[in-house]
């Protein structure tokens, strides 16, 4: 039988949302302690970081992966001219 504890596994993911500068924005985070924020890019979403997340959380860190804005669970832009390169990292920014 495997030892979840010793080879990182501390369950899964829990998903929430979080209002931010305008937009609800998804997250999936696990583990407690300091934080460890994961971005993707395009065309990911925060499941790119589900074996990290586990391994973050194994290792004490809080980690938390979010959708970034327009991708997956997270709100999107309502005007086409508004999704600039420079508005997705917007809510983390701030």
């Amino acid at each position: 039988m495997v030892d979840k504890e010793q080879h990182g596994y501390m369950g899964e993911p829990t998903h929430r949302f979080v209002e931010t500068n305008g937009i609800r924005m998804h997250v999936a985070e696990q583990g407690e302690g300091p934080p460890v924020l994961l971005c993707h890019r395009f065309p990911e979403l925060w499941y790119s970081w589900r074996h990290q997340l586990s391994a973050l959380a194994a290792a004490r860190f809080h980690a938390v992966a979010p959708d970034m804005r327009g991708y997956g669970q997270t709100d999107r832009p309502e005007v086409i001219d508004q999704y600039t390169p420079s508005s997705f990292g917007h809510p983390l920014r701030d």
